[in-house]
This record gives C-alpha cells, sequence and structure tokens, in this order.
C-alpha cells in the first residue's frame, strides 16, 4: 500500500477500464492538508480480487439487478492484509468510512467491498450496515529461528525428511539460485522475470496484468522493498520468483518457469521465502492465497477477512445470512488444517 505501487499500475496500464479496476480514489482534506486517503477502484467485474463473489452477481442477475459497477477498496491483484483507511489521524476513521459509504449511494452502485483489511477495520465497517466476510490463508510464522536449519528441527521427521529431499533434488538439477533486492535487479533479469510471470498466466488462462515497465519502475522507485529470487541453469535464467518486504512481513506474490523442475517452485516460493525472513528478523511470511500443500512445508492456516455493503435490502439479508454459516465452515476448515500441523509436539 504505497503510492510508488498504485501511481505504477497506473501509468503502466496495469489498471483501468480494460482490466475493469478503474481508480476512484477518495482523499480527505483539511486546508491544504491531505489527512486521509482510501485507495478505490469502481469494478466491472470480480477478477483479481481473491475474494470471490461470482454467485453473487449471479444472484442479482436472476433478481433483474445490476450487480457491476460496484466499489472496491483494495489493492489490485494482490490477497495481503493491511489498512485500507490511509489516516494522520485514527479519529477520523469513521469520517472516511462514512464518505465511501455515501459514495456508492451517490453513484448507484450495488455494493462496497473492503478487501482485505485488519480485523479493527473489519469491526469499524460493520459497525453500520456492513457484513464480515473470513476465508483462509496460509501464513509461516517466525518463532525466533536463527537459520533454515533450527526451523527444520522443529517440523516433524517425515515433513522435515521431504523439505530436503526436495531442496537435493533442486541440487541434483544444477540449477543456481540467487536473491535479489529490487534496486539491483537489471532491466534484463526484469525481462527474464516478466517472461517468467507471463507464461504462468497464459498457461493457466489467467491475465498477466503487470507490465515489464510497472516491474522496472517499482525497482527502482521501492527496490528496498521487493525480493526477486532467480534460479539460473546452464548460463541462461530459467525460474523466479518475486516477493514484497514490509516492516515485519514477507509477501510472496509471483513465480513462473520456463520448464519444469522438480521442487523447484517450492524452493523458489516457499524455502528462499522462509531463509530471507529469518536473516531479515521477518514475523511473517505470506505466500499467497489458498494451498494446502503449504501446510507441510511450515505454513499454518490464518483467518483472513473482508467488509461487503451491500445495497438492495433483500440482497444484503441474503448475503449475511450466507456468511454466517459461511464463517462456521471456516472455522472447522481452520481447525480441521491445524490437525495436520507439520511440527512436532513439544
Amino acid at each position: 500500500m504505497r503510492h510508488e505501487f498504485l501511481a505504477a499500475m497506473e501509468r503502466h496500464g496495469c489498471v483501468g477500464e480494460h482490466y475493469g479496476w478503474v481508480p476512484h480514489h477518495l482523499a480527505l482534506w483539511q486546508g491544504q492538508q491531505l489527512v486521509g486517503a482510501v485507495p478505490l477502484y469502481v469494478k466491472t467485474n470480480s477478477y483479481g480480487e481473491f475474494v470471490f463473489d461470482w454467485s453473487w452477481a449471479d444472484a442479482y442477475a436472476r433478481r433483474g439487478l445490476r450487480y457491476y459497477p460496484k466499489l472496491v477498496s483494495a489493492i489490485p491483484y494482490t490477497p495481503a492484509t493491511g489498512s485500507r483507511l490511509l489516516v494522520a489521524d485514527a479519529a477520523i476513521r469513521q469520517t472516511l468510512v462514512d464518505c465511501v459509504h455515501r459514495e456508492v449511494e451517490r453513484l448507484g452502485f450495488s455494493s462496497m467491498h473492503w478487501l482485505f483489511p485488519p480485523p479493527d477495520e473489519v469491526a469499524l465497517i460493520c459497525a453500520h450496515h456492513a457484513v464480515p466476510r473470513h476465508d483462509v490463508q496460509f501464513h509461516w510464522r517466525n518463532a525466533g529461528y536463527t537459520d533454515f536449519a533450527q526451523f527444520l528441527a522443529a517440523l516433524s521427521a517425515k515433513k522435515r525428511k521431504n523439505i530436503q529431499r526436495e531442496r537435493r533434488l533442486v541440487g541434483a538439477a544444477d540449477v543456481h539460485i540467487e536473491r535479489l533486492p529490487g534496486d539491483q535487479v537489471t532491466d534484463a533479469q526484469w525481462a527474464a522475470f516478466h517472461v517468467f510471470y507471463r507464461h504462468t498466466f497464459d498457461t493457466k488462462g489467467g491475465m498477466p496484468t503487470f507490465s515489464l515497465e510497472f516491474f522496472q519502475e517499482i525497482g527502482r522507485t521501492m527496490g528496498d522493498q521487493i525480493l526477486l529470487v532467480l534460479a539460473g541453469q546452464g548460463g541462461r535464467w530459467v525460474a523466479g520468483a518475486l516477493c514484497y518486504v514490509g516492516q515485519d512481513t514477507l509477501y510472496g506474490r509471483h513465480w513462473g518457469a520456463l520448464a519444469h523442475f522438480d521442487s523447484l517452485h517450492f524452493e523458489l516460493c516457499y524455502y528462499q521465502g522462509i531463509e530471507f525472513a529469518i536473516a531479515q528478523g521477518l514475523a511473517v511470511f505470506e505466500p499467497g492465497a489458498q494451498g494446502e500443500h503449504k501446510i507441510a512445508r511450515g505454513f499454518l492456516p490464518v483467518v483472513t477477512q473482508s467488509a461487503h455493503l451491500l445495497t438492495d435490502p433483500v440482497m444484503r439479508d441474503a448475503v449475511a445470512r450466507y456468511l454466517v454459516q459461511e464463517r462456521v465452515s471456516i472455522g472447522d476448515y481452520v481447525a480441521q488444517c491445524l490437525e495436520r500441523t507439520p511440527f512436532r509436539a513439544l
């Protein structure tokens, strides 16, 4: 949630009408001083949100109502929890929420969606008609490990041996790995990573919205918060993974490879990130949305939240009833996942 990141997306066409993410930010001023802001986007689809509401859009259509456009506060294409109410003084947070919800009414939109705010903001937003929604991600937490070996020692023998085997397979493929801060990544390395990034979306039928120029710009403007992990073989780069570095959290975002290498995805997207987080003293590593396979590699379930304001009273009541049931299911799912903890009993 940095101006450099959001502005680069707008400058290089990563958001806009063609992707259904139209910037519509709200700013609150006292005289000449900016005292609050909310990143907002008018959405004409639900792509890149990671909080799935297509069934709600279908329900609207069956009632003869229009679901799109809607208003969303989020970091586009990024399922990372963080403040959506940017303020100089916490006392004005409610003012920002009220202004946003009035904007939904003024524009006649179906709904307002706050995606991945922290729990205190969810509580504030939901104090007036909005309803909370829960989902699950898998995060790694640093228990004060001094190195990767100490992390492995905390795992059960079976899980520890599996990770060691996966790392050996990467080494046996004669792949060398480099971790690079964003301000040390060359244009050629960004170009190689962008090929990997596009390949992942092309093979999975998605849209690679981030351009090469976007990556190159944020490498220059916020390089201290970027970690690029590249894998090379035979004198060329063959795979890469991109992470963002927060104050106490590492965020894994994108990955791609030119060919299949056994366990290389786990090495670049998980183990290199864990090693980096330990070395930098980071508390949490969030590798992205979904993925039960992460449990066996030291990532445990964490409940994430969103908040939703629907203007149609019938749909608002129906969705609220559904979300109560969904939250119960999410709680049961988290409990089941925790039963499969990879950590050995102490």
